[in-house]
């Protein structure tokens, strides 16, 4: 395989792995090398959205131990989403395992240390009983999927163009805006789809409450470096970023101040660099955002932030965190599981 080529797309790797919940507990887990799945077609994943998901990555060290970053957090978040949608969820220990597991399963698609590409993780976890009836699923399936990546979009640290929805959202005010579930991301389809006709990479979505302050892009939360500042927006519709809780402990372990915030639009034209962060990218610099009244305006407000590359303290929170990821450094969090073979 080409790991230089990777994108952020499916590979077909050996296994995924797969459980079921029914009557009360938790069915052996199989490992299968066929990745489609039989589903009744009256299903409330199908109908009703009944779905929430993870993604976290495994990575081969300089050392050439494997390590998964931080799945505890997203064993978490994972069974806050299920919560949500009134459905049973893996404990964190089951959830740990399995991720353990897929990449013992499928060593031969991690990515080599060199290539600075890693193994990224998809835990799903769908309502499978048949229904009819809008109600939260008595059956849940669980499965961890797994696929070699590159970056998510370009190349690491390739900076992108942006541009404000300020007449789409999200996620409802008092919703789903801070669970990891699919719908959300449906949400967005519609707006991305306009920005990627004007030729932009990502949308940067508004509070819906608010509509005045900044929430996350549509597939990452949003960071601001202001001085020596990490600034990332507070808001009851941002989901809790794994990685964006990662950077903001980074920043004040090297000595940044950060501040968890509302932060109003207004405030774009002060920072000096702004980026998206997630499992995905850990950081994508923003090159310029553009703030329209409607995203099919010809009218353009743009804020540019740096014309190539990415800003000195964006790059240097990057650099800490893959150090660790790739354990090129000590990780001083405690951040990392190895896998064992």
């Amino acid at each position: 395989m080409d790991w230089k080529s990777l994108t952020f797309s499916y590979t077909k790797t050996n296994t995924m792995l797969c459980t079921y919940f029914r009557n009360g507990e938790w069915t052996p887990v199989e490992s299968r090398t066929d990745d489609t799945i039989a589903l009744s077609a009256f299903a409330g994943a199908l109908h009703y959205s009944i779905e929430c998901f993870e993604g976290l990555k495994a990575f081969m060290g300089k050392d050439g131990k494997v390590r998964l970053f931080r799945p505890e957090e997203n064993a978490k978040r994972l069974r806050r989403s299920a919560k949500f949608l009134g459905i049973e969820a893996p404990s964190v220990e089951m959830f740990v395992q399995m991720c353990e597991q897929i990449v013992k399963e499928n060593l031969d698609f991690l990515p080599p240390y060199e290539s600075r590409a890693s193994l990224y993780l998809r835990p799903t976890l769908i309502g499978c009983n048949p229904q009819l009836g809008v109600a939260s699923s008595s059956e849940s399936m669980f499965m961890v999927l797994c696929s070699p990546v590159g970056a998510y979009t370009g190349g690491n640290l390739e900076p992108v163009n942006c541009v404000i929805a300020r007449n789409y959202d999200r996620a409802a005010p008092n919703g789903t805006g801070s669970h990891k579930v699919g719908g959300n991301y449906a949400c967005s389809l519609c707006s991305l789809n306009i920005a990627h006709e004007q030729g932009y990479k990502a949308v940067l979505y508004l509070n819906p409450s608010t509509r005045d302050t900044i929430d996350e892009f549509n597939s990452s939360n949003f960071f601001a470096i202001k001085g020596n500042s990490y600034i990332t927006p507070l808001s009851d519709t941002i989901l809790p970023s794994i990685t964006n809780k990662s950077l903001e402990e980074a920043a004040r372990y090297l000595g940044m101040t950060v501040e968890r915030r509302p932060v109003p639009v207004e405030e774009l034209s002060t920072f000096e660099e702004v980026g998206e962060c997630g499992t995905a990218v850990v950081i994508t610099p923003v090159s310029h955002l553009d703030d329209k009244p409607t995203l099919e305006s010809d009218e353009v407000t743009r804020y540019t932030y740096v014309e190539e590359g990415c800003g000195p303290k964006s790059l240097k929170l990057y650099n800490f965190i893959t150090s660790i990821q790739y354990g090129e450094i000590e990780d001083p969090f405690g951040w990392t599981v190895e896998v064992k073979m």
